[in-house]
């Protein structure tokens, strides 16, 4: 069942986010980084649609991560990419060609290779709450550091930095929401509201939503898409094994097996969000060129 949450998960999510993208590259520039971007894209159909899938590719993310580890379930979400090329490619009408099954097999073989290397399993071993705070503490540094980069260096590596930054919060909030379903589990609904976890989630979702949608308003969906897809799921694996007790087999085998599965995924994540079956924007580009802002473009 792990397996099939997840790739349902990743299904959704990769469909969520391609229509999201062509709805926010229309959106005011000015609206960067600020709530009033998602006030505007409140009233766009695309948009909703986007953030309808988005939300139930969370859900069912919840009961993959209520079944298994996080170590185990994040790879299987890095998958979101091969959904959102098959809706490009019903959009665009662009073969795959041989990069894009290059990017298809690094991708789908590294998550297997990973899987079967690591062999992620629980342990009782949680992290004590120094350890938790570290982590988390670590984690939100971490973002804020990408998208300071971002503002600073602005331009064609604002997008990128962004979505890392989003990519990093969604790790977090992953690893949150498997301890918010530990919560419930034991102490129920009760439990889950007197806990701090899911008021975070919810905070962290919020501010990962609109980083997103910041990277997505600024460039064509390759520019963002690929560090977001990338990013989720290694700090997923850092957040489960740093303070959630999931353990990966430590075998000199079995670690390079590993590093080979992460860094095929990886690869395979760039891969395919270089290929030109993604949206580029062009609607932006040619209102950029016409000296006509984005939010005009019909």
């Amino acid at each position: 069942m792990v397996y099939v949450y997840g790739l349902a998960a990743a299904c959704l999510l990769g469909l969520g986010f391609v229509l999201q993208q062509r709805a926010a590259e229309r959106a005011p520039v000015a609206d960067v980084l600020s709530f009033r971007l998602l006030l505007d894209l409140v009233r766009v159909p695309l948009w909703l649609a986007g953030i309808g899938f988005m939300i139930a590719g969370q859900i069912v993310s919840v009961f993959a991560l209520a079944h298994g580890e996080l170590s185990r379930v994040e790879p299987l979400l890095g998958t979101s990419l091969l959904f959102a090329m098959a809706l490009a490619r019903r959009l665009t009408g662009l073969r795959l060609g041989w990069t894009g099954w290059i990017g298809v097999v690094l991708l789908s073989g590294g998550v297997a290779a990973f899987m079967i290397a690591g062999q992620p399993y629980s342990s009782t071993a949680l992290g004590g709450p120094l350890r938790h705070w570290l982590v988390v503490g670590i984690v939100l540094a971490l973002a804020l550091v990408l998208v300071i980069l971002a503002r600073r260096l602005a331009g064609s590596a604002e997008p990128p930095l962004l979505a890392a930054a989003a990519g990093t919060l969604y790790g977090l909030q992953d690893a949150l929401t498997r301890t918010s379903s530990d919560i419930f589990a034991s102490g129920r609904l009760p439990g889950l509201l007197s806990s701090w976890q899911p008021y975070t989630v919810v905070a962290l979702a919020l501010t990962g939503l609109l980083l997103v949608q910041s990277a997505f308003e600024l460039g064509p969906l390759h520019m963002s898409l690929p560090t977001l897809t990338a990013t989720e799921p290694l700090v997923g694996i850092a957040c489960g094994i740093g303070f959630l007790g999931d353990r990966l087999l430590v075998t000199p085998g079995a670690l390079a097996g590993e590093a080979l599965g992460l860094g095929a995924i990886v690869f395979g994540v760039f891969l395919l969000g270089r290929h030109p079956m993604l949206p580029a924007g062009a609607h932006r580009e040619n209102g950029a060129q016409n000296g006509v802002e984005g939010s005009q473009v019909p």
